[in-house]
């Protein structure tokens, strides 16, 4: 558990340097170990996020992983707005093939974070 915290803290560090720096392109692969830490070292993910994560990274998306409180919590997946009707496809394809239970998707966009309005 310790080996993940003290990871993912450098992994956060990691990824405000290369967005800084580059691109969002860039994040992929630490989104992809962040995951893997939480799978891995933290042990608190399953099956279907892990599958939801794998198929994410295989079918066009950046990077993935979990986020939430794990144990049931939900995956983000990282990608370019003509990318992500491929990746949901997948996702969905994925799922039903295990017999799982078809997945709640959405998009979302980057925004700024809340701010005092007026005054």
């Amino acid at each position: 558990m310790v080996r993940h915290v003290l990871t993912e803290n450098d992994r956060v560090i990691q990824t405000a340097q290369l967005l800084n720096e580059l691109d969002p392109n860039a994040i992929g692969e630490v989104l992809h170990a962040s995951h893997a830490s939480m799978r891995e070292d933290f042990k608190i993910s399953f099956p279907e996020l892990d599958l939801a994560v794998e198929t994410a990274g295989i079918s066009g998306a950046i990077g993935a992983r979990m986020t939430g409180g794990g144990f049931g919590g939900s995956a983000i997946a990282l990608g370019l707005e003509e990318s992500t009707n491929q990746f949901q496809t997948a996702i969905e394809n994925k799922f039903a093939a295990a017999g799982h239970k078809a997945p709640r998707i959405f998009a979302v966009s980057p925004a700024d974070g809340a701010g005092r309005i007026g005054l």
